[in-house]
């Protein structure tokens, strides 16, 4: 996050890298956004809200993509699991992609006491991936990233019911993160490690009757690409 680029003059710019620096908290960075946003509210309500240094207002897309690492294929192998893609994600080479269909980010001062200093939400509306063993389906749909926590949520339903709305599924540790790339008018980020959550954990064990799914195994690597523009 401290390696951000918003020295970049000019609001596309500005707006790119907002985008990017979002992905880049480091599991230190993590671990403080935690803590502070469980008290953004009454902190916000202490301290009047400041302006952002940068803002996206409406993101436009395009895609969040995760290159699956083979030992989380290896897992689901051992496990007997299945993976499919629900909706409007594609399976492509290795990589599970979902579309980004909405959502906002604003970037404060880090200097500055008001905390998360990146706040918003990306949402992957209509979209997920599905995980099978024989007569169990768990459909993982609708992912929305928190920046603030470096936390992906997600609803969960099994054969078909819900059993979860936005429950916190994937832990983003950006202390892998690749520096930024832009081709035309998109910028893209690569190198976030997406991780199992204690939650995720927890739900995919209970369903599938086994304890072989642990909190922080590694799912794979992201690829964030948004518009500029």
């Amino acid at each position: 996050m401290r390696k951000s680029i918003f020295t970049t003059v000019g609001a596309v710019a500005a707006s790119g890298a907002l985008l990017f620096s979002l992905a880049a908290c480091s599991s230190t960075d993590t671990a403080v956004s935690s803590k502070t946003t469980s008290a953004s509210s009454s902190s916000s309500a202490m301290t009047s809200t400041p302006k952002p240094l940068a803002s996206i207002p409406a993101l436009t897309g395009t895609t969040t993509a995760v290159k699956l690492d083979a030992s989380f294929g290896a897992a689901l192998k051992t496990l007997g699991l299945t993976p499919g893609v629900i909706g409007t994600a594609q399976l492509t080479d290795g990589s599970l992609i979902f579309p980004i269909t909405g959502g906002k980010v604003d970037y404060y001062d880090p200097a500055e006491a008001y905390r998360p200093f990146v706040q918003g939400l990306i949402s992957h509306a209509g979209s997920g991936f599905s995980l099978t063993a024989g007569d169990t389906k768990v459909d993982l749909t609708n992912f929305t990233i928190d920046p603030g926590t470096s936390k992906l949520y997600g609803d969960v339903a099994v054969n078909g019911t819900v059993a979860a709305k936005q429950a916190y599924i994937f832990n983003l540790d950006g202390s892998t993160l690749m520096p930024l790339k832009t081709e035309g008018d998109t910028a893209i980020l690569q190198g976030t490690e997406v991780k199992i959550s204690d939650v995720a954990a927890g739900l995919l064990n209970k369903t599938f009757k086994t304890d072989a799914v642990k909190e922080g195994m590694l799912v794979g690597v992201a690829t964030i690409t948004v518009n500029t523009k």
